[in-house]
Order: structure tokens, then sequence, then C-alpha cells
């Protein structure tokens, strides 16, 4: 889907008239008609409230034209599971069981990977398959990057 279709969607889903929306995010009917003809995108700061207004990432309202991943587990990161800041925005780097409430889960990537390791493990995929997965995948991600920093 485009950021059209989903910015229009999200709207009629939510019971908006253009009008009602353009108040929302302080701008005019004419730039909503706009993003819902393709015709431009809403910029960074109306994104931000249109994320907030309709409950859903910026990715999303892009078209998801990235995959995301937590930046501390690796998790692929979806609506659902993304973490939000104090205030109620999108935190689009970390899963939910990471970051909650502005605040970090793991300290310790050891700690991260013994619970994954505990708690993923199955048939086919060993909690020794899991730790050595993540003992080379962590390392690699912005949050144990910062933390050698």
């Amino acid at each position: 889907m485009n950021t059209k279709d989903i910015i229009l969607q999200l709207r009629t889903q939510k019971g908006l008239s253009q009008d009602e929306l353009a108040d929302k995010v302080y701008v005019t009917r004419q730039a909503v008609s706009r993003w819902e003809n393709g015709e431009t995108v809403p910029n960074t700061e109306t994104l931000k409230l249109l994320s907030k207004l309709f409950d859903v990432s910026i990715n999303t309202l892009l078209g998801s034209p990235r995959q995301l991943i937590c930046q501390c587990c690796g998790m692929p990161l979806e609506d659902s599971v993304i973490s939000k800041e104090t205030d109620g925005t999108y935190n689009e780097e970390y899963c939910k069981w990471c970051y909650t409430d502005g605040k970090f889960t793991y300290n310790n990537m050891d700690d991260l990977i013994n619970f994954c390791a505990e708690h993923m493990a199955t048939e086919n995929w060993s909690s020794e398959q899991i730790q050595a997965h993540m003992t080379e995948m962590l390392p690699n991600l912005k949050y144990w990057k910062q933390s050698k920093d």
C-alpha cells in the first residue's frame, strides 16, 4: 500500500473528514487532499502527529518501506510489538519487551541471551543454537554497539 492509500484508509476508519483530520494535525484540508491524491507526503513532524493520532508507526504510514528490527534483541518489528515512549509515541528502534516506559529492560547482553535461549527453544532450535546465534548477532545491533562506547 502507498502512503496516500494508508492515510485515506486510516482517516475513513476513524470516521474523520479531511477537514477534521487537517484540524487535528494542524494543516489545511488541501494538504490532506494532496496526501490522499499522492501529490505530496506529510513532513516529518506531521508524520509524528499522524502516527500518534492513528496509533500506527511512521513506517506503517509510509507503506512499510523497510523491515524494522529491534536494535536490542533483533526481533522483527510490527506495530503491535514496537515500543512506545512515555508520551505514547512509537520508538521504532526497539520492541516493547526490550524498551518499556522509556527504560531498557536489558543492560547485560548475557541476561538477554539466556532469557531468549530459555524461552525460545523449540525442537527445531535448541537453546545452544539460539545462544550461538544471538551471541553472533547482538553485538551488531545499535543498543549493544552504543553500550560498548
